[in-house]
């Protein structure tokens, strides 16, 4: 886990501009060997306190302006960023969206949001190996997104650790491509317990991979039962209008909650 993996790094680069990060959720305290495995246990809990904290304040401040937050994760290369463009490009006149992009360096992704004309800002994790909620709130906070508007967060790319940090969104969302092998439910099953939805990408490449699609949905609900599953293909539109019409739903459920809340 990321409180033993080396992963934090006290740096981290939101926009080009670097955030010092020695007290934030993700700090590591003590690199030496734990003592019968409590010191682990002790420090595993504190990180995840900490960000806890940071992601409900989060979630109170989404919720409060009927912004509809959802972390976007997956393995390298699923299809995350090409997902975002599209979904950016076709939900224009229907939502207003805005993107944090998560990766360890470069502003690559970044760059292709901005030119699909949506707001991003550009989240570095340096060593990290995922996004953390106290990243999204600084991340925000340049990113200023309208209220009653559309979050996507793309995570770093990593079926591991993203699972463990609740970053203060509505939805999670998990991301698996046809090219990766149908068994990713039972190899990361932190990552698909975590998941609201599954959406199956590149299915436009299904016939050239061996991939059965209702094996890895039924592997992941065998681990998640409530888990929705829907087939796409960002490159040519395929369903992508189940997951359009996903997204309008939950949007209007957070802005019906806002005037309750």
């Amino acid at each position: 886990m990321c409180t033993t993996c080396g992963c934090a790094s006290d740096v981290v680069t939101i926009d080009g501009t670097e955030l010092h990060t020695h007290d934030h959720a993700h700090q590591h305290h003590d690199h030496a060997a734990p003592v019968a495995g409590s010191r682990t246990i002790s420090l595993e809990q504190d990180v995840l306190a900490k960000n806890q904290l940071f992601a409900e304040r989060n979630r109170g401040w989404f919720t409060g302006r009927e912004v509809f937050a959802v972390n976007l994760m997956s393995s390298p290369g699923a299809g995350k960023t090409t997902l975002l463009e599209r979904t950016i490009h076709d939900l224009r006149d229907r939502l207003p969206v805005s993107v944090l992009e998560g990766d360890q360096a470069t502003t690559a992704d970044a760059d292709r949001i901005r030119a699909t004309g949506a707001a991003v800002v550009q989240i570095n994790t340096g060593t990290g190996c995922h996004l953390d909620a106290h990243m999204v709130a600084h991340g925000v906070e340049h990113l200023k997104p309208p209220r009653g508007s559309l979050l996507l967060i793309e995570n770093v790319g990593n079926l591991v650790c993203p699972a463990m940090f609740d970053l203060g969104e509505q939805a999670r969302v998990v991301i698996v491509s046809v090219t990766e092998g149908d068994d990713k439910p039972l190899k990361y099953p932190h990552m698909f317990r975590a998941g609201d939805i599954l959406l199956i990408n590149k299915m436009d490449l299904r016939r050239y991979v061996r991939f059965d699609v209702q094996q890895c949905i039924d592997l992941a609900r065998r681990i998640n039962p409530g888990m929705e599953a829907l087939l796409v293909s960002a490159e040519t539109g395929e369903g992508m209008n189940a997951w359009y019409d996903w997204l309008v739903a939950r949007h209007a459920r957070v802005a019906a909650s806002a005037v309750q809340w």
